[in-house]
């Protein structure tokens, strides 16, 4: 039987790892817009191995927009024109046979095509090319990505409120956005990667726009409804480690 994941691993994941990093990132202006998701349904779409993490009982699916700023390697500067992007994910989160809370993705869409290469290639994500833009004005982030080779556009209009805490641990917004391990499906199966950063500085969020788009994309069906969970985050400086068993 898998082991069900604790507020001690869920805190422990937090830890910086000893083992030295690979990459340097930051990821802003971040909007995880949640909807209360079915949990057998997202179990049957999850690779074996791996469990629908919920809390008190629901499961959660997500999508969500931001800013990738910085990308590096540990020992190479930035580099103007391909360390900056936009990136799009739709994820849930999950746990493995040990306990070890983490983050699946179905898909991550980025406007960067060196960065889907590496990502596919080294961390056997599921990035994919789009076409996307984002502006800000007056403090109101308009969000655009249409996935290469597809007709299909999603538009998120959100604006991140100034004032922000780090979750409460044990809470429902620490179970969303405090994850710090991925899960990908490799060819000698699953792996899982980890990141550090300080906590996230969540605040509220108010969403003008949004569509469902990549939730479709990813073979889920139409919620029908609004988020049932919005927050955002002016964002973190990551450091990323690489895959282990």
């Amino acid at each position: 039987m898998p082991v069900t994941p604790t507020l001690e691993s869920r805190l422990a994941v937090r830890e910086q790892p000893s083992r030295p990093h690979v990459m340097l990132q930051r990821w802003e202006k971040l909007a995880f817009l949640h909807w209360r998701w079915d949990a057998v349904e997202i179990q049957r779409k999850l690779p074996p191995g791996l469990f629908v993490d919920t809390f008190q009982g629901e499961a959660w699916l997500a999508i969500v927009p931001f800013y990738m700023c910085g990308i590096r390697p540990r020992f190479c500067p930035a580099v103007p024109g391909i360390s900056d992007f936009l990136e799009l994910n739709v994820r849930t989160y999950v746990h493995d046979e040990q306990g070890r809370p983490g983050v699946w993705f179905y898909s991550l869409d980025c406007n960067q095509s060196l960065a889907v290469w590496t990502a596919r290639t080294f961390f056997h994500l599921p990035y994919q090319n789009a076409q996307i833009s984002a502006q800000v004005s007056d403090g109101c982030i308009d969000y655009r990505c249409q996935r290469r080779g597809e007709a299909i556009e999603s538009c998120f209009r959100y604006r991140i409120a100034a004032v922000s805490q780090a979750a409460e641990p044990g809470s429902l917004a620490f179970f969303l956005a405090e994850r710090y391990l991925l899960f990908s499906r490799t060819p000698g199966g699953i792996r899982c990667g980890q990141v550090f950063h300080t906590p996230y500085p969540l605040a509220e969020t108010e969403l003008e726009r949004w569509d469902v788009n990549p939730l479709l994309q990813a073979g889920f069906t139409d919620p029908q409804r609004p988020p049932d969970h919005i927050i955002g985050s002016s964002g973190v400086a990551v450091r990323v480690y690489p895959l282990t068993a």
